[in-house]
């Protein structure tokens, strides 16, 4: 970190250097992707080609002028080519616009010193003092406003090194730090608002980063073969969703408060793609509404019979597929650049459905309670693996609503693919072939929410009786008002055609 930060050239500009975090105590297959390998390897890297990558709350190294909140130092424009550099003959065409510049110049800053002096004596006869002149008094007033009623500290802010003041005796320093470490120090300040580590959301992570980026700061990402920073993560289901839900709970906050991405921090030093990357980390709670829709539509089609996808033509189709290949082409590319395996690329795409599927929608509620109506949700503290047993704690099942939507997507797609089976079975040879797209997409939720289904049965290889009890009542309300719409159906009743035959003989 130290050597990025003093590089001569672009060290100066640095907020902060962040490392990516590994993790002990995971299971050999990582079954619901603790790792966070795609992030770090691929996103981050990603990241650290545009304004740096966002802080992550753990593993960084921070510079103090960043975290104070001052702007990041501005690049000195290079001279403009003068005629030092042309021939001597130059002299006779841009030697006499030289001399014109420079005697220009030379009227212009005499006509300001006599302006000067005019506004200046016009002050002093009406008894004012100019507004380019600032006591001292009020300039130690705001930064006091700014930085707390601790002089040693605001003088040790200003420097950029830091340092104290050398005939400063101990016995007065530890009175300093005794009051800045005080729990009243921060009132009334700017701090947790401009300076710091940012208030107001659970992920006050993001946040701060995303305040320094918006001073024109840059963070540097540093991916040493030996990690840097280890920790444990949550190898259980239940805390692990409890988990995603802390982080998508926080992104709702900053979504929906005045440093959202979206509206914030204009006119400083943000660039838009670095933007982009910050939007992207406040909206995705948002995609739960859509991927819950996805994925029960499957089970609708093969309950109802009908392919709700209407049928498109050979071009379109020629396009969607490839939309699908660049698609698939892109990740692959993303995999072998960030030297990430397919199975960790597929387990990331497994859990971010079924967190989708339950901490992101809970998050997304819990979120809009707590901004809009005001009512406060609880903090649930994820434990971590233990030490009691090898993997103990990855199949103890804790009772959670979390587990209630991805349960009722995963049994109501597995009761669609058997009623569409046996009504293939029933009907004949013919009714397979439009069975095939119904099958193939009710399949893949399935697929997807596999660690989810294993996470459920643990060891015992048996579901627990709650969780179905309340997945299959979901189930059944969702089923009864599909019917009672049923938009299949034209509003005034069926269509019936005349069929040519006098049926009341």
């Amino acid at each position: 970190a130290m050597c990025f930060m003093m590089d001569p050239q672009s060290g100066k500009k640095i907020c902060y250097v962040q490392f990516p975090q590994r993790f002990d105590g995971i299971d050999k297959h990582d079954r619901y992707s603790n790792r966070n390998v795609v992030f770090f390897d691929i996103n981050m890297k990603g990241l650290d080609g545009l304004q740096g990558p966002i802080y992550v709350g753990t593993g960084c190294v921070f510079r103090r002028q960043a975290l104070y909140g001052f702007d990041a130092p501005k690049k000195k424009k290079t001279p403009r080519m003068t005629c030092n550099c042309w021939p001597k003959w130059c002299f006779f065409c841009c030697g006499k616009s030289k001399n014109r510049k420079t005697k220009t110049t030379d009227k212009k800053k005499k006509n300001r010193e006599a302006s000067k002096q005019i506004h200046a004596l016009e002050n002093i006869e009406e008894g004012t003092v100019s507004n380019a002149v600032k006591s001292p008094e009020a300039a130690q007033l705001k930064l006091e406003k700014k930085f707390g009623q601790s002089p040693v500290f605001i003088a040790s802010a200003g420097v950029e090194n830091g340092g104290l003041a050398r005939n400063a005796s101990p016995g007065s320093l530890l009175r300093e730090a005794i009051q800045v470490i005080s729990c009243g120090y921060e009132d009334k300040t700017e701090w947790g608002k401009e300076i710091g580590w940012i208030y107001g959301s659970v992920t006050e992570d993001i946040l701060t980063g995303f305040k320094m980026h918006c001073h024109g700061w840059r963070s540097v990402y540093c991916m040493p073969k030996r990690a840097a920073f280890k920790g444990s993560a949550p190898i259980n289901l239940s805390d692990r969703l409890n988990q995603v839900l802390r982080w998508a709970l926080g992104s709702v906050e900053i979504f929906l408060s005045r440093h959202c991405p979206i509206w914030y921090g204009y006119g400083g030093g943000l660039k838009w793609l670095e933007r982009f990357s910050y939007i992207n980390s406040v909206v995705y709670p948002w995609t739960s509404l859509p991927l819950i829709v996805y994925c029960s539509l499957p089970a609708v089609c093969l309950l109802t019979g009908k392919f709700i996808v209407p049928e498109i033509s050979n071009y379109a189709g020629i396009l969607f597929m490839l939309m699908f290949i660049s698609i698939a082409v892109t990740g692959i590319l993303e995999m072998q650049w960030g030297g990430v395996g397919i199975d960790d690329w597929w387990r990331n795409e497994q859990f971010w459905v079924i967190g989708g599927a339950s901490s992101h929608l809970f998050a997304l509620f819990q979120g809009l309670l707590k901004v809009l109506a005001g009512v406060d949700t609880n903090f649930t503290v994820t434990s971590k693996a233990g030490d009691d047993g090898a993997f103990s704690e990855l199949y103890l099942f804790k009772w959670t609503t979390l587990l209630i939507p991805p349960t009722t997507l995963l049994i109501i797609n597995i009761i669609g693919v058997i009623v569409g089976v046996s009504d293939a079975i029933s009907n004949g040879y013919d009714s397979w072939g439009p069975l095939f797209g119904r099958l193939f997409f009710a399949l893949w939720v399935i697929v997807h929410l596999y660690p989810f289904l294993k996470g459920l049965l643990g060891k015992q290889d048996r579901m627990p009786t709650i969780i179905v009890v309340w997945s299959i009542l979901l189930a059944s309300i969702l089923t009864l008002l599909w019917v009672r719409v049923n938009p299949f159906v034209a509003k005034g009743g069926p269509v019936l055609e005349i069929c040519g035959l006098n049926c009341g003989n």
